[in-house]
């Protein structure tokens, strides 16, 4: 599995999660700070890592910035992407249960590296829900982004 990762800067988990994401076996696409021949800017690395996804280059991706809540903004403003924000292994697993999200947004600054290991546990075990009111929610989520 290929995951885009993007980070605005090289502190808290950076480095952790890239290797954490090695030890699992995915292929990591690096954006930001991650590579250097890009801007580390959380808006620009976010939406790169986001587009991986989007246009196929990346099954799934992880951005980063110091609260998270900047690239999750900015994740979400590319059409296919459904970002979430988690802080806990409980909303990684509901993210990708009840929203099939396909970005996982981190926060550089409250994720621990104990944590981390929890989200990203929580986060590649748990499969979309095939019920049918939340395969209906992620249809109109897909028309909106159609619209």
């Amino acid at each position: 599995m290929r995951i885009s990762v993007s980070a605005d800067s090289d502190e808290g988990v950076t480095r952790q999660l890239v290797a954490e994401l090695g030890r699992r076996g995915y292929e990591v696409i690096p954006h930001g700070v991650l590579a250097a021949e890009e801007t580390a800017d959380w808006a620009f690395c976010t939406e790169a890592a986001a587009r991986d996804v989007a246009e196929g280059r990346a099954d799934q991706a992880v951005v980063c910035c110091w609260t998270g809540t900047g690239a999750s903004i900015a994740a979400n403003k590319v059409p296919g992407v459904r970002a979430a924000l988690c802080t806990d292994a409980y909303t990684a697993r509901g993210a990708r249960r009840w929203n099939d999200a396909n970005v996982l947004a981190l926060s550089l600054r409250l994720t621990s590296t104990a944590t981390l290991g929890e989200i990203l546990d929580a986060w590649f075990d748990t499969s979309p829900s095939q019920d049918r009111t939340d395969q209906q929610n992620i249809r109109h989520l897909e028309r909106l982004d159609e619209a």
